[in-house]
Formats: C-alpha cells, sequence, structure tokens
C-alpha cells in the first residue's frame, strides 16, 4: 500500500525547484480566491520522498517549511541534517515497530503530523512513544512550557474503496476509531482526515468531507475549526481545495519525477 502520487503528467523542472514552489504557491492562493476562502486556509506539504538534502535545501531556502516523507529510516535521516525550525510530516504507512524510533528521533517539535493513522494498534504504539519521550524530558532543565505535549495525527481513511489504498473504511469507522483514540490515547491530538482518493475521482474529496462531519460530531467538536482534511496532490490538488481541503501534498509538480530505484 502507497501514498504515492501516481499523476505522470504534472512533473516539475528539477532544476528549478525554487520556481515550481512559488508556481504551486500562487496556484493555491488564486484557487483559495476564487473559491473564497480566507487567505492562508490552505497549507502546502512539499512531498519530499526519494529526493535528495540538496533540492529540500532548494526549497526550504524559497520558504516551504513543510515537507512530507513516506520513509521512516528516510525522514529520520532528513531531519537529523536538516534545519531544526522545519515542520514534518509523515504520510505513508508506518510500521508500528517505526513508531517508537520516529518519534524518538525527532521529538514532538520536529514531528509536525502522523498523517497516516488508521489502526487503534498504531495509535497506541505512537501513544506510548510519546509517553516515553515525555518522560524522557521530564528532568531537562531546558523543557519549556509552550513545548508540545502531544502528537497530531490525521485518521486516514479509504474513500475509494480500493484495495491497494490505505486507510480505514468509511465515516462509521473512522468516527468509531476517533472516539477509541480519543479515550485510550491521551498523548495524540487528532487535527483531522487524510485521503489519497481516486485519480481523477473527485467524489472522494466529498466523501472525506462527509466522514469529517461524522468524526467531528463523535469527539464533539466543530468540524470547519477543529478538524483538518489533508487531501489532493500534484494533479488535483485544485479540486481538493475547491472541495474544502486545508492540506494539499504536492511532490513531482514541486521536484520532479521520482526515482524508485534504490527503494523496497
Amino acid at each position: 500500500m502507497s501514498t504515492t502520487d501516481t499523476t505522470t503528467d504534472s512533473t516539475g523542472d528539477t532544476n528549478n525547484v525554487g520556481a515550481n514552489l512559488n508556481g504551486v504557491k500562487d496556484r493555491i492562493a488564486k484557487c483559495v480566491e476564487n473559491c473564497n476562502r480566507e487567505e492562508g486556509s490552505v497549507r502546502l506539504v512539499a512531498v519530499s520522498k526519494t529526493k535528495p538534502v540538496e533540492l529540500l535545501m532548494e526549497v526550504y531556502e524559497a520558504g516551504q517549511r513543510h515537507f512530507g516523507e513516506n520513509y521512516a529510516q528516510e525522514l529520520m535521516t532528513k531531519a537529523e541534517t536538516m534545519p531544526s525550525d522545519i515542520q514534518w510530516h509523515f504520510i505513508g504507512p508506518l510500521q508500528s515497530n517505526k513508531a517508537a524510533p520516529l518519534v524518538k528521533s525527532l521529538g514532538l517539535q520536529k514531528l509536525a503530523c502522523i498523517e497516516s493513522v488508521s489502526t487503534l494498534k498504531l495509535a497506541n504504539k505512537l501513544n506510548n512513544a510519546v509517553t516515553s519521550l515525555l518522560a524522557s524530558q521530564s528532568d531537562d532543565d531546558d523543557t519549556s512550557e509552550e513545548m508540545r505535549k502531544t502528537l497530531g495525527i490525521y485518521i486516514q481513511v479509504n474513500t475509494s474503496g480500493e484495495e491497494s489504498k490505505s486507510g480505514i473504511n468509511g465515516a462509521d469507522q473512522a468516527a468509531s476509531l476517533a472516539a477509541e483514540i480519543r479515550s485510550s490515547c491521551p498523548n495524540l491530538n487528532i487535527k483531522g482526515l487524510m485521503t489519497i482518493g481516486a485519480p481523477g475521482d473527485y467524489s472522494c474529496f466529498d466523501s472525506l468531507v462527509e466522514c469529517r462531519a461524522k468524526v467531528a460530531d463523535v469527539l464533539g467538536v466543530d468540524a470547519e475549526k477543529d478538524l483538518e482534511l489533508s487531501m489532493g496532490m500534484s494533479g488535483d490538488f485544485e479540486e481538493a481545495i475547491a472541495r474544502g481541503a486545508t492540506s494539499v501534498r504536492v511532490g513531482s509538480t514541486i521536484f520532479g519525477a521520482r526515482d524508485y530505484t534504490k527503494k523496497s
């Protein structure tokens, strides 16, 4: 299962990633304006999986601070050398045995969100990892009161029904999982929902909006104010914004086509 952006006709020029980034930002801003949404209401996550640190730094220097990675080890390695103010989003399937190393390596200040939580088992692993991290920091005199105390997560929903896609199935199951996580994982903050969707099937975005409404009802929160929607990639992020996305994951349009030959 993969969160790979399968779009092949929306790749950017690898030699000019800074300009690519600005182009995407301009398109987002125009779409937000056309939809009569508030300026700055959509976050751009630059999906940098398989890309070298040199390219990431060009995008960073062009002003980008939110980056998305699919592979735990790759994320941990990049975070060691990249600037500390980067907010990392983990957007791929996360094996439960990688939860603790990932949380410990990045900490709560760098690891902005795990966007791909679809089981209580993974949620519990992440919750326990945060518990251990906070315990290890309890005697640190430099720990600020303003530091994050919880790890942000999105519940990933399979809105297309495809077996090749990760995620929990349907609004009822998403709401049930959200309730279980809230009751058993105090160190996790349910920030919203995420989906990949089927290429060209924009109804998947509408389905995530419906899921959010049910999850918000179960959690007793305001759907639009309290729960984000991570949906839309290089080939369809404008359609996703038009349907309510608050976070879009754009990779190839910024970084160019990917090379997976070195990935297992």
